[in-house]
């Protein structure tokens, strides 16, 4: 049963912008908070940006003021705009649900920025 499906991702040109979509259903629909983790060649996976139902948001330094992470609980969605990428951010990007007790992890986006 597919709790976590992802969209968007791709490649564009450093500067340009990508937007993830993450939609959750099932168990994974009653999360307290949603956000995004990446993984690139060779390192572990960090944080990106989360958000709670209620809008509460946080975001890694990396992604200060170049990303914004938002949601619409009636579709349960939650949204990570990014913009002027740069090459550091090629990563696989994951959702991430947390609900009580239980975290789920959506299957990843390949995001490439070009320099």
């Amino acid at each position: 049963q597919v709790q976590l499906v992802e969209f968007g991702g791709g490649e564009v040109q450093a500067g340009g912008s990508l937007r993830l979509s993450c939609v959750a259903s099932g168990s994974a629909a009653g999360y307290n908070t949603i956000g995004w983790y990446r993984q690139a060649p060779g390192k572990q996976r960090e944080l990106v940006a989360t958000i709670t139902r209620v809008g509460r948001t946080n975001y890694a330094d990396s992604g200060k003021g170049r990303f914004t992470i938002s949601n619409d609980n009636n579709k349960n969605t939650a949204y990570l705009q990014m913009d002027s990428l740069k090459p550091e951010d090629t990563a696989v990007y994951y959702c991430c649900a947390d609900v009580t007790y239980r975290r789920y992890w959506g299957q990843g986006k390949q995001v490439t920025v070009a320099s």
